[in-house]
């Protein structure tokens, strides 16, 4: 790259459990700048959880954080031209975009859900993430499989 790496943007953690990770999920379930909306969203969601899960020992957050790292790929495949032919070449994720796909994932297939309001739908997905079912588990699954059915073009990688 010919110019200097641009400067890492700091992001606060959130009012309630004081966390960054919460504020980056925030920022991407934020449509036209309504953070606050949005705060209100994965809050009122994160209580429908408590309420659904009350016989499970831990806390609506520790929910929301496994059942991100249930739908969190480790591996991804890129397409990469050789001799005029386009193969799908396995490599793996850097940390950062792991949890920035894993975030986006679930907030899409929440969005994709039937239900009444987006906290119930958000609420709903992170409940099947945590149990292992649900479209981003099934999508990272389907990430997974297809690097696999890859492998052997992991010489490929670049």
């Amino acid at each position: 790259m010919r110019k200097a790496k641009p400067k890492k943007r700091v992001i606060l953690p959130d009012p309630v459990f004081n966390d960054v990770k919460v504020s980056k999920f925030v920022n991407h379930l934020m449509y036209d700048g309504k953070k606050n909306l949005s705060y209100e969203i994965f809050y009122a969601a994160l209580e429908t959880v408590k309420a659904k899960m009350a016989n499970e020992e831990k806390s609506a957050l520790e929910i929301w954080k496994a059942a991100l790292d249930n739908v969190t790929p480790q591996v991804e495949v890129k397409s990469r031209r050789v001799g005029g032919a386009t193969f799908q070449v396995p490599t793996e994720i850097r940390p950062e975009r792991k949890e920035s796909v894993s975030m986006k994932n679930l907030i899409l297939f929440a969005r994709k859900r039937g239900g009444k309001t987006m906290a119930d739908k958000l609420a709903a997905e992170i409940m099947d993430a945590y149990n292992e079912q649900g479209g981003a588990f099934k999508r990272k699954e389907d990430m997974h499989r297809m690097a696999e059915a890859n492998r052997a073009f992991a010489h490929f990688r670049f």
